[in-house]
């Protein structure tokens, strides 16, 4: 296994802990609060789920893609 799809799945797992915190953190008692008051979540929850949907498509996105695109042959 090559060192870019190694990285590309620590990225994921990474991508996958943020995920879970973000969902966590949606449904602590200041996003309820916020999502009755506000309507929304959170900040802090929205920004930890986006940010591991975006991080789970960029691991996904290094192993998926060959090597060739990054100058290795």
């Amino acid at each position: 296994m090559n060192t870019q799809r190694i990285l590309g799945l620590i990225v994921i797992v990474v991508g996958i802990g943020l995920l879970i915190v973000g969902l966590r953190a949606s449904d602590s008692v200041a996003s309820q609060f916020s999502n009755f008051f506000r309507g929304t979540p959170t900040d802090r929850a929205v920004w930890f789920t986006l940010g591991g949907i975006v991080t789970i498509i960029a691991g996904i996105g290094a192993c998926v893609v060959p090597d060739r695109y990054f100058g290795r042959s």
